[in-house]
Formats: C-alpha cells, structure tokens, sequence
C-alpha cells in the first residue's frame, strides 16, 4: 500500500484524517466496539450506504479501522477501531467535553449562571 504525503502541519494531518463529520461520528460509535455496517448506518442518522462505504473504505486505508467479512448468506461485515484509530479517543473525548461546554453556554441563561457558580449539570 502506497503512504500518503502527510502535511508538515501535524494538526492538518489529523484534520486530514478525520475532517469528513461522518469519520468522527464513526470513531464514536467504534469506540464502543465492533459494529456491523447497518449498526452503523442505522446510528449514522442521514448518512447514506454510499457515503458510508466510501468513509469506511477511506479510514481502513488510512488505518484507523479493519473491515471483516465473514462469508456467510447473507454477507456480514463487521468494522473494529484499530490501535491507531483507538488513540484518537483524547481527541474525541475532547470534543466532546468542548460541545458540552459550548452547549452549556450557549442554550439558555440558567445554564450560564450554573456554570458561573460551579455547578456541573451533565
């Protein structure tokens, strides 16, 4: 498999990897497991089988995930994070408390004066 010229810019090479919403949204359903492709679908609300497909095949190249088919009638697909695409969890985990954060501060009045008296309302 040929390597892809990565950007000098580390933060561009992880935009790079995980700019498309759905790989993100991938890695979160991953991070509990091993999904089948319509477990991942069916989470993936608006995604369609196509653009799914192309998502999945893009970050098993780029090692972030492996594809295992089980020859069976019918065809079973299943999708597992690798060791490079678990590592990716702090940066997830980060948006993640950085959306809650946001959201907190940004939905409504009382949720900025329990922020402003220290009160965590997850």
């Amino acid at each position: 498999m040929e390597k892809k010229e990565l950007p000098e810019c580390p933060v561009e090479t992880t935009l790079m990897l995980i700019s498309d919403r759905w790989k993100v949204l991938i890695l979160r359903d991953l991070f509990t497991g091993t999904k089948r492709f319509g477990e991942l679908k069916k989470s993936l609300t608006g995604v369609s089988q196509k653009v799914l497909t192309a998502n999945l095949k893009s970050m098993e190249a780029d090692g972030l995930l492996t594809r295992r088919a089980y020859a069976e009638v019918p065809p079973r697909v299943e999708y597992t994070l690798t060791e490079m695409g678990e590592s990716m969890r702090p940066v997830i985990a980060a948006m993640f408390d950085w959306g809650v954060d946001y959201k907190l501060k940004n939905e409504s009045p009382c949720n900025e004066q329990a922020g402003a008296l220290g009160l965590a309302l997850h």
